[in-house]
């Protein structure tokens, strides 16, 4: 029973050691080389969702994909901006800019080359993908892509835009 205890302790310890409630003060970089401070990005008083991602991952592709055909209806209906954060490092970041433009997405892509926001943000595998309030608290995340994951994602919007 004491270990039990003492697990459950350590266990409970660690979510709130790792949980972060509000985006970090990083900078990163637009696919043009543009420096872009990512709290000031996420704070800005709309919803904001922050989709991690790399050139090599296929759920993110494919996830980047599906929101792509519904952006658009988020941005009408809920004011939410989207914001594809590539984790590729400098040998594969020249891949980007060709496959964005490839696949036709309308959002805006920034780079974490040094993994410096991942790594501020304490999560490993992508995509990783965060809901962010119009302060830049996180208030929804999710790891991993299953197609219709994107259809979640817009309930949790649409309750964080009150509608």
């Amino acid at each position: 029973m004491r270990i039990t205890l003492i697990l459950f302790t350590l266990i409970i310890g660690s979510f709130s050691l790792t949980a972060q409630s509000s985006f970090p003060d990083i900078d990163l970089k637009t696919l043009d080389k543009q420096t872009v401070n990512i709290k000031e990005a996420v704070s800005k008083g709309n919803l904001t969702v922050v989709s991690f991602w790399a050139t090599w991952c296929s759920p993110c592709k494919r996830e980047l994909d599906a929101v792509a055909e519904i952006y658009p209806d988020w941005q009408e209906e809920y004011n939410v901006e989207f914001i594809a954060v590539t984790t590729d490092n400098a040998r594969t970041l020249a891949k980007v800019p060709g496959m964005v433009e490839a696949k036709g997405w309308d959002f805006t892509v920034l780079s974490d080359v040094n993994q410096d926001l991942m790594n501020a943000l304490n999560f490993e595998t992508i995509p990783q993908t965060f809901l962010i309030d119009g302060e830049g608290n996180i208030i929804y995340s999710h790891n991993g892509y299953n197609p219709g994951d994107e259809f979640e994602l817009e309930d949790k919007i649409a309750v964080a835009a009150g509608k």
